[in-house]
């Protein structure tokens, strides 16, 4: 059997059906293509078949208070390879279906439906013309194993010794103003975010402005971004002891100035020129000391610096994002689930792809309700849609309308007020446990291998 006659295989596996309101907005075309592209589609017919593995990882991280067998009994994904009906599969077989098909085919359905997704949402959101995206890194804990110890490697700990799980280390490009993500690079924990984020500089559209944090203020990586032609900017707050030369005074409090690049970075890129320029504008909020923003919007009547200043702190909206997936989809759990490097990736970029879809289902609602979408509750959102699955799951296909407007109704009710202005500095009010930290693995005392067999 020849890998077309494979994808029509697939093709005639439908879909589950409590998945219709997913489908809405993944094709199944596009799953099919990113698992061609991969070569991981079932070859013969499976009680699990590659399609449904996708629909299983995206499944595990919007139930993952559920163990993987009941995720896949309680969507009904196992199917009988006689009878094309419902199915049971054992949990070696499911597995062995996750390994089968790894990472790749989700990586590349997270980067395809996030092109389809994002531009169409930032074109009902853009500033002054502009579509704003934020970049910032996180990390997760993964399963305590050695072979995740060996790729991932995990962090030292405050209170001496290694940390109780090795971690993933991850950078997001997102649109603050949905949340939606726009794109996602995973590596190992001893990669830095300025390394991980290479990747994602060149997903940055046309006639957009970049916030990015001030761990990100590297000269090479902000002249990187910036295309004067192409209208994209940048904008990040500067570091105390960063230094520069006064061009020209545009307004009170704000400043064209000029950087000198350092030898090192003039020697690594004979490229660069001396000097590059950039607006640097002044303030202060009550409570907080002054602050520097940095930023390519050299125009100050295009670009009114008090508008530049509330913009940049959009920028916490990443934050969020990050809290949803980690407090809200993984519900604080200690680590995800999968005790291999390959299927950690597999995981991260289904819960990637799944925190999408709630928020584009959370989108259309803030449309139709003519808000913006920070007024729908994504936690409430959730768990919509959660319930939706387990009521479509032994429904007839006839009555899914119904429910699918059903959901929207429900999501529809749960419109938040509008946002406090929060003016006073953040403070911590939970102190640090008092028990003492347990002991690490025997693997945990070796250090990692080197970043680039870790790779």
């Amino acid at each position: 059997m020849d890998l077309s006659e494979a994808i029509l295989g697939v093709s005639a596996f439908s879909p589950p059906t409590a998945f219709q309101f997913a489908r809405e907005h993944i094709p199944t075309e596009w799953i099919e293509e990113a698992l061609a592209a991969t070569g991981t589609a079932s070859i013969r017919r499976r009680k699990l078949p590659a399609e449904h593995v996708v629909w299983l990882v995206i499944g595990m991280a919007l139930f993952r208070d559920r163990n993987i067998g009941a995720v896949v009994s309680h969507l009904g994904l196992a199917q009988d390879p006689e009878t094309r009906g419902r199915g049971s599969v054992v949990p070696a077989a499911i597995a062995q279906a996750r390994g089968r098909i790894g990472a790749a085919p989700l990586r590349g359905l997270f980067e395809r439906t996030a092109e389809r997704w994002v531009a169409p949402a930032m074109d009902q959101a853009r500033w002054r013309g502009l579509s704003v995206y934020a970049v910032d890194g996180s990390s997760v804990n993964v399963p305590d194993t050695e072979v995740n110890h060996a790729h991932f490697g995990r962090p030292g700990s405050s209170r001496g010794g290694p940390a109780g799980y090795p971690k993933a280390r991850l950078v997001a490009l997102i649109a603050p103003r949905t949340h939606l993500l726009a794109g996602m690079a995973i590596g190992p924990y001893g990669v830095s975010e300025l390394e991980l984020a290479e990747t994602l500089w060149d997903r940055v559209p046309d006639k957009s402005i970049t916030l990015v944090d001030r761990g990100f203020l590297a000269f090479a990586t902000l002249r990187r971004l910036h295309d004067a032609d192409r209208q994209r900017h940048w904008l990040t707050r500067a570091k105390k002891n960063l230094a520069w030369t006064v061009i020209k005074q545009l307004g009170p409090d704000d400043l064209l100035v000029k950087f000198q690049y350092s030898a090192q970075s003039r020697a690594k890129d004979p490229g660069l020129p001396d000097h590059f320029t950039a607006r640097v504008i002044r303030y202060q909020r009550p409570g907080f000391d002054p602050q520097w923003l940095l930023t390519s919007l050299a125009d100050p009547i295009e670009y009114p610096a008090a508008e530049i200043v509330s913009l940049y702190h959009e920028r916490w909206e990443i934050e969020l994002a990050f809290d949803e997936q980690k407090t809200h989809m993984l519900q604080r759990q200690e680590a995800l689930r999968s005790k291999t490097p390959e299927g950690v990736l597999q995981e991260l970029w289904g819960l990637g792809i799944a925190y999408n879809l709630v928020r584009m289902m959370m989108c259309t609602v803030a449309s139709e309700a003519r808000v913006s979408p920070h007024r729908i509750s994504f936690w409430n959102a959730l768990l919509v849609i959660r319930n939706f699955l387990v009521m479509a799951w032994d429904d007839k296909p006839g009555t899914l309308p119904g429910l699918l407007a059903s959901m929207r109704q429900h999501i529809a009710l749960l419109i938040l007020p509008e946002r406090r202005l929060r003016s006073a500095p953040r403070q911590v009010k939970v102190k640090m446990s008092s028990y003492q930290k347990k002991p690490p693995p025997p693997h945990a005392a070796t250090p990692p291998r080197a970043r680039e067999n870790a790779k």
